[in-house]
């Protein structure tokens, strides 16, 4: 790669075909990690990032509804908005390094790299289990909610990371562990390993979140739970829903006092 870290992400933000921006993205953490990636932002990163061409993007509210069963069509289902939540979760991360890594210092930078290195590990993952099921990434739609959500915050890295780690990456805290169970119940063993691992990784990205949100707020003085509860209820549509991992997101460093009063 030439140039600095910032036209590095912006490279890799557009960069739409999956494995190119997998492969794209791992190669931008490990150049940085060498030191052989100037830490510089002479770059823009770009209003949304690009994704694959046949990808059909609808509101969420005009999504298919996914079946429960064990149909070869369900699982599809499945396994490709695993898919799509993951890939989008790639460029949430590098989006993050490379707006905000200005405003903060190499631990954020890394943290955030770190992050986008995982989340396209687990898109990898999740893409051959749905090539084994014989189909791929983009047969299916997919929503546009979570960039719609950086979108909206992305003059604000407070609010950033008030949305998106800690509300809706959280939300992935509350909700893998029933489909974890479902996916063992139906004999997916490699299955239930995938997700093991991707809820391992989740906490400890949430965490990454809630920890630099918290340092933000200790510069500005001001309280960061109170903070918190302000910015969602301003950037997010619709309350948090229960039930809660409350054993996960305490692991990640979430208050159950502050999200559960946006219950």
């Amino acid at each position: 790669m030439t140039g600095d870290l910032s036209q590095a992400i912006r490279a890799t933000l557009l960069t739409g075909e999956p494995r190119a921006k997998v492969m794209a993205t791992r190669k931008l953490v490990r150049e940085w990690r060498s030191g052989r990636l100037v830490t510089g932002f002479s770059a823009t990163m770009p209003d949304r990032p690009l994704w694959p061409q046949r990808l059909e993007l609808l509101p969420p509210g005009r999504m298919p509804k996914r079946g429960r069963g064990v149909s070869q069509k369900n699982r599809i289902a499945l396994w490709h908005s695993l898919a799509h939540i993951e890939f989008v979760a790639i460029d949430l991360a590098l989006d993050m390094a490379g707006r905000f890594g200005a405003q903060r210092d190499d631990q954020f930078i890394a943290d955030f790299l770190d992050v986008a290195a995982d989340e396209a590990m687990h898109f990898a993952l999740i893409e051959r289990k749905l090539n084994r099921l014989g189909a791929s990434y983009g047969d299916l739609p997919a929503h546009d909610g979570l960039w719609s959500a950086a979108h909206d915050t992305r003059h604000d890295l407070a609010a950033r990371l008030a949305i998106v780690p800690m509300v809706l990456e959280a939300r992935g805290l509350d909700v893998t562990p029933a489909t974890l169970d479902r996916v063992r119940a139906q004999g997916d063993e490699n299955g239930a390993k995938i997700l093991e691992r991707i809820l391992d990784d989740e906490i400890r990205h949430v965490r990454v979140g809630s920890s630099h949100f918290a340092r933000i707020c200790r510069e500005s003085g001001e309280n960061a739970e109170t903070r918190w509860k302000n910015l969602v209820r301003k950037f997010f549509r619709g309350g948090l829903k229960p039930p809660f991992n409350d054993s996960a997101r305490l692991a990640a460093g979430l208050s159950r006092d502050a999200y559960g009063a946006l219950a």
